[in-house]
């Protein structure tokens, strides 16, 4: 369970990974150097992974879709764009990106077995109670041959270290919104996907250093300009901390 010591928001005290957060960083979304501005980063290297639609018809579901960041990085892969998640403020913001909302937990997905071409789910797994239930949810949303994409942070020390020890004192993590034991195992994830018929393949990524320390500076100084180029996000041998997943389900 999610740790129960107070941790700040802009309003009030939550636990760390309390759903509430996002309700009280709902204006960070869509600011190019706000709060969440790492997660535009992970949405186009996620839907780098994406390939055009086969058919009009196929429909991708975005588990964990936030605001639907992923939206833009879609756009003329022609899907139709689904989006699960359970913050309302979220949603409605998705929903002026083209995405057709549904607020609900991403391990009990109101939706019909095997109805999706693509399922994604970025930086969803280290938030819930239960991965190896959303992990279920999102192998069964998926069609013969249907794509899995994600991104999630491993179940280690190091993982700990950077994404909050040092990574919440940074302008690109919100201060509370990881609690560690959450995190996922890689290992154990391919074996859970495995169990429900998606063949995972798995490499380590990271935000690129350059671009990453300029964007920093950029916060720091202040200023009312957004960065002219957000940071990109580059593979990197070890899977220790940040990792991206994509398999497609067999039969």
């Amino acid at each position: 369970m999610p740790d129960a010591s107070p941790v700040s928001s802009p309003h009030r005290a939550l636990s760390r990974n309390d759903p509430r957060q996002y309700d009280d960083l709902a204006g960070e979304w869509w600011r190019p150097d706000g709060a969440f501005a790492m997660l535009h980063w992970l949405a186009r290297a996620r839907a780098a992974l994406v390939p055009p639609a086969s058919t009009r018809d196929d429909l991708l579901v975005d588990l964990g879709c936030g605001a639907g960041l992923l939206a833009p990085h879609l756009a003329g892969k022609g899907y139709r764009h689904v989006g699960v998640d359970l913050t309302r403020s979220a949603l409605d913001q998705a929903a002026t990106h083209g995405v057709t909302v549904l607020q609900g937990d991403a391990t009990a997905v109101p939706l019909a077995d095997g109805c999706a071409a693509v399922v994604s789910a970025g930086e969803l797994l280290e938030h819930v109670p239960d991965w190896r239930r959303a992990v279920a949810e999102a192998c069964r949303l998926l069609r013969p041959g249907g794509l899995l994409v994600l991104d999630t942070l491993n179940d280690t020390l190091l993982a700990r270290l950077v994404a909050v020890e040092l990574g919440e004192r940074l302008p690109t993590v919100p201060r509370g919104i990881h609690d560690h034991r959450l995190f996922v195992d890689a290992r154990a994830l391919v074996a859970e996907c495995a169990r429900h018929g998606v063949s995972l393949r798995l490499r380590g990524v990271r935000p690129e250093l350059g671009g990453t320390l300029a964007w920093l500076v950029r916060r720091w100084r202040g200023g009312d300009r957004p960065v002219r180029t957000e940071p990109r996000i580059v593979p990197t041998r070890s899977t220790a901390v940040l990792y991206q997943g994509s398999g497609r389900r067999g039969g």
